[in-house]
């Protein structure tokens, strides 16, 4: 689903017009933007919480030439859901192909 698609479907389900919905998808992002850039945590009852982790500075080798790189510091965006909603995705039945099995194709 890209975000065109999301948004229809938002504003459909929300009985709103999609340049509505558009703009409070708009400002809900802006304000996650503003807080996390503060390093505020936010958490979303029965979906997860939106936090930034700062990752070390590490060290890294580029397997062909064998050179050493320091790789800086630096923050990032993580997501953690929650645990109803984690519940629900591991309820849901999905059919996972076994990679072993061959198909049938009639020719």
């Amino acid at each position: 689903m890209n975000n065109k698609d999301f948004i229809a479907e938002l504003a459909k389900r929300t009985n709103r017009t999609v340049s509505d919905t558009t703009k409070t998808i708009d400002d809900f992002e802006s304000l996650l933007k503003s807080h996390l850039e503060e390093n505020d945590s936010i958490a979303a009852t029965g979906f997860g919480i939106f936090e930034v982790k700062k990752k070390m500075e590490r060290v890294s080798v580029n397997p062909t030439t064998g050179k050493r790189y320091l790789i800086p510091p630096k923050l990032t965006l993580a997501f953690k859901q929650s645990g109803s909603l984690k519940e629900r995705f591991n309820e849901a039945e999905v059919e996972v192909p076994d990679e072993n099995e061959e198909e049938n194709i009639d020719q």
